[in-house]
């Protein structure tokens, strides 16, 4: 057989044979069983290249964290530093810092801290200023913050800031009281949600009134464990439980804290619907807060020494009132208010009082009474009876009224989001503590 009849005996028959498949692809489970993430790779790339190549900040985070869940971690961090503000407050009182130096440094620092942002972020917003809107700030400032602070540091001197913070649950009630008595607020008590303002204003009065008349015996002490803890720390040891306190007049102060608190609520909303800009009108009250806390001290605080700090923990205090509880507070809080509405804002209010009941146990070493607790968990079934009538009260309204809902804006799930000013009930922001105690 020749050379070439021999090599094609062996490969032609190879010929025949079926060819093998292709080799596959490189990535063959993104393309054939995860298609929705090669189509999702795609449109992020024609995102990228729309947007310059790149992705911002802010897409991220919307993407890590959905808008709800950052609604919720921001009312968490939000009641953590009002809790922090009660415990600091306190322990400024205890190291000897002056009840009318505290509150004009922290109103200075809140109004430089608010001055900047209110001036460039409402400029179209902001109505031209005249001698009637200075009154009405000045009134206004008056009650939501000189008489407000006031009392509130004088509560606390005499209580602790477990009860302060208990207390200050019963404001939603209050204003629902006030607004009632004022003709502001409508009661149906032939529907289920007046029958329920009604019953948590009760239960709001009720509450405290039991934390102002009746004291009770001790039900917890801080464990060998804390007490440890607080040996452990010079810092702790300098700030614990003052002696020689009136609890009673203590809480007769707490009570016209939120008196003045609820009242600079009501009396706020008609001058909010003429001057819609709330970090100028929030600005303004700052400033002529301080002044008049100046004219106080010019009376009751003459000595030189008081208006020093004297220490490193005193500068703390003073920073962290002005600047976390009154700057950074107001800015969480107005986004909280606006994405989420002031009824999700004021169900976080109790969990305050359980962080500053903590905090105040192993910092300040503080007990725990019978009858601050009874009157605590009065006045939070209180306020969430409140909170439910005043919701059931809305939905009322949005079947009555439809035409009062305004176009929804889309969110990042794709669902309607309401905002804080789409229905206007007849008290603009009933159910949010917003005095400059809390901004």
């Amino acid at each position: 057989m020749e050379k070439n009849q021999w090599l094609g005996a062996i490969f032609i028959p190879l010929l025949d044979l079926p060819l093998p498949p292709p080799p596959p692809p490189f990535f063959p489970p993104l393309i054939s069983t995860h298609r929705s993430a090669c189509v999702y790779f795609i449109n992020l790339h024609s995102s990228m290249a729309e947007t310059g190549g790149g992705i911002t900040v802010t897409q991220k985070i919307k993407g890590w964290f959905p808008e709800r869940v950052q609604l919720h971690l921001a009312m968490l961090a939000l009641q953590f530093g009002y809790a922090g503000f009660h415990v600091v407050s306190r322990a400024a009182l205890n190291m000897g810092i002056s009840k009318i130096v505290f509150p004009v440094y922290r109103n200075i620092l809140a109004f430089v801290l608010l001055l900047p942002f209110a001036y460039f972020l409402e400029k179209k917003e902001r109505p031209p200023i005249n001698l009637n809107f200075l009154i009405q700030f000045f009134l206004l400032a008056i009650v939501g913050i000189t008489a407000n602070q006031a009392f509130y540091l004088l509560g606390l001197d005499n209580t602790s800031p477990t009860f302060a913070s208990a207390i200050q649950n019963s404001v939603p009630a209050i204003t629902f009281l006030m607004a009632v008595v004022l003709r502001i607020e409508k009661v149906r008590i032939d529907r289920k949600d007046g029958i329920s303002k009604v019953a948590g204003t009760v239960f709001c009065i009720a509450g405290a009134s039991v934390i102002t008349l009746y004291k009770g015996p001790t039900i917890y002490s801080p464990s060998p464990s804390l007490h440890s803890v607080r040996a452990a720390s010079p810092v702790l040891q300098s700030l614990g439980d003052a002696n020689g306190k009136s609890w009673a007049l203590g809480c007769l102060f707490l009570i016209g804290h939120c008196l003045s608190w609820s009242g600079w609520l009501v009396l706020q909303a008609p001058v909010l619907k003429k001057y819609p800009a709330r970090l100028s009108f929030t600005s303004y009250q700052c400033f002529f807060g301080v002044l008049q806390f100046l004219v106080l001290a010019a009376f009751m605080e003459r000595d030189i020494n008081a208006w020093l700090i004297h220490s490193g923990a005193e500068l703390f205090s003073v920073f962290y009132a002005g600047v976390v509880a009154s700057g950074i507070a107001f800015a969480v809080q107005i986004w909280c208010i606006d994405r989420g509405g002031p009824v999700f804002v004021a169900l976080y209010q109790p969990v305050q009082t359980l962080v500053v009941a903590l905090m105040a146990s192993v910092a300040l070493g503080e007990e725990f009474y019978l009858g601050g607790i009874i009157g605590a968990v009065l006045i939070i079934t209180g306020l969430y009876l409140v909170l439910w009538g005043k919701n059931e009260e809305r939905k009322f309204m949005l079947q009555k009224q439809p035409a009062l809902v305004q176009a929804p804006a889309s969110t990042d799930h794709g669902a309607p989001r309401t905002t804080g000013h789409m229905i206007k009930s007849s008290i603009t922001q009933p159910l949010l503590p917003q005095s400059t105690e809390n901004v």
